[in-house]
């Protein structure tokens, strides 16, 4: 398997900041849009969830359905939108978390590895179940930031992508996270440290099985780079200070998302599944009625 790229998960811990929090941090109970902003749409009928809000302290929380109405889909449908979330880590300050809590969010999957929930636990919402799926597991070496280039660091990211695919391990827990949406009715969200890694490779998996056009679906993985502007360019600037230019830019690349990275993981489904689907269905597990369930969670 190659190189982790869990050197980004490290740099965002460096220099996240944490305001106050709920009261208790997260126990694993289990093993297992443009930027939409808190307004009013006044086109928007009764029965659609309000606008995803930007959160301060989570800065790449938003909805996986994306903004407005929903990205539309190939059979005339839209994606469901305020049922799936996606996030990076839940460490929200006192207003992210009442809004985070008005969600009324029943699961929060948490698919770091154990060394990143160690330097910065999750923050429940009360009444969330947490479930921890380590997608990359905890084998593989990280890389130094003085180490990192722009080069490296773009291949590793592309490297990634295509682990998602190819490697059994990362198939079977990527497997029991898109069944556990599937079964469970109510809004959920899933992160990892910066939300656009496992957490965008997810997202893509689930707008492409919805029949999301691959422009929409691209877009919305590159949102990244506008929700976690502030995060980014604070692990750029403090790579620089520490080890120089070479491995500021290095960092700024392995802060952020481009569109090879996610390319090479949708090329490779298609090259050894054929399909989005059959790579759901051989890759990860899911049986017809399984699929069948979550298509429909996800569109309406």
């Amino acid at each position: 398997m190659p190189t982790s790229v869990r050197v980004r998960y490290i740099l965002v811990a460096a220099i996240a900041t944490a305001g106050p929090l709920w009261g208790s941090i997260a126990q694993p109970t289990a093993t297992l849009g443009a930027v939409a902003v808190a307004v009013a749409e006044p086109s928007r009928p009764s029965d659609m969830p309000a606008p995803t809000p930007r959160l301060a302290s989570v800065d790449n929380f938003r909805d996986v359905a994306g903004p407005d109405a929903g990205y539309p889909t190939a059979s005339g449908t839209h994606m469901r939108r305020g049922v799936i979330y996606r996030s990076s880590a839940l460490r929200p300050d006192v207003t992210d978390a009442q809004v985070l809590d008005g969600l009324q969010l029943t699961h929060d999957y948490d698919l770091r590895t154990t060394a990143e929930i160690a330097d910065s636990p999750d923050i429940v919402p009360p009444g969330t179940t947490y479930v921890h799926l380590n997608i990359i597991g905890d084998q593989n070496p990280i890389p130094t930031m003085a180490d990192l280039s722009p080069d490296s660091a773009r291949q590793l990211l592309i490297d990634q992508n295509k682990v998602f695919v190819d490697d059994a391990g990362e198939r079977e827990r990527f497997g029991e996270l898109l069944r556990s949406l599937a079964t469970n009715p109510d809004p959920q969200v899933f992160h990892c440290t910066s939300g656009k890694d496992r957490t965008g490779w997810t997202a893509a998996v689930l707008q492409t099985l919805a029949g999301v056009s691959p422009d929409d679906v691209m877009n919305d993985y590159l949102l990244t780079n506008e929700y976690s502007r502030q995060s980014i360019d604070a692990g750029a600037e403090a790579a620089t200070q520490a080890y120089g230019a070479e491995a500021g830019a290095g960092t700024r690349v392995i802060l952020g998302v481009f569109p090879e990275a996610l390319q090479a993981g949708l090329d490779q489904v298609r090259a050894r599944y054929g399909t989005m689907e059959r790579y759901v269905a051989e890759g990860l597990g899911l049986d017809p009625a399984t699929i069948a369930a979550l298509k429909k969670k996800l569109t309406v």
